[in-house]
């Protein structure tokens, strides 16, 4: 069952993301599909990179997709916030290999004993191709993607609100030092 966007600003506090999206975003991995906002999974389902889909999605527009953490290092000290997971711009409708990748794909990483982190899909509508000057990160450094804020991104380059966005919560498990070896930081 895809969620009601008005939950945006409900218990979750997405609100401290970005604002409510006009429509729920799917977000597909290999074993798990992100249809209901909140869900709890594990950083080992979505260790690779997934498929969105969402009401709406023109594969002749250009899209940018965010997926960031606004609770790092947790939701009680979020000092670190936003630490983006993903982003890409100018991608032609949900193909996210067609656009211009500024930050690659890891999955969720939260640390041990910070409990639930939200991880937050982002997805934007834009107007025209981006030339983005930000920092390219990719998939083997945590450098450059710590204090990350998606709604100034996204003031930054002109796009409106949210068309579609979804959000899961993870924390961590025993597939979380791998991925910080593969980011350096174990």
């Amino acid at each position: 069952m895809v969620f009601d966007v008005s939950e945006w600003d409900g218990p979750l506090h997405l609100s401290d993301v970005d604002e409510r999206p006009k429509v729920p975003l799917t977000v597909t991995h290999e074993t798990v599909c992100i249809d209901k906002l909140g869900k709890v999974l594990k950083p080992s389902q979505i260790k690779k990179k997934p498929k969105l889909e969402w009401e709406g999605m023109d594969p002749k527009k250009l899209y940018t997709i965010i997926l960031t953490d606004p609770d790092v290092p947790s939701k009680n000290d979020r000092s670190l916030a936003e630490w983006h997971h993903y982003m890409v711009v100018n991608a032609r409708g949900n193909d996210l290999d067609s656009g211009d990748t500024l930050t690659e794909y890891v999955g969720s990483g939260a640390g041990k004993d910070t409990g639930l982190h939200r991880y937050t899909w982002l997805v934007y509508e834009q107007t025209a191709p981006l030339k983005c000057d930000e920092l390219r990160v990719n998939d083997r450094t945590a450098a450059g993607r710590e204090r990350f804020k998606a709604s100034a991104f996204r003031k930054k380059y002109g796009l409106g609100s949210p068309v579609a966005a979804i959000c899961f919560q993870a924390e961590w498990d025993d597939s979380v030092p791998a991925l910080y070896k593969q980011l350096g930081v174990a």
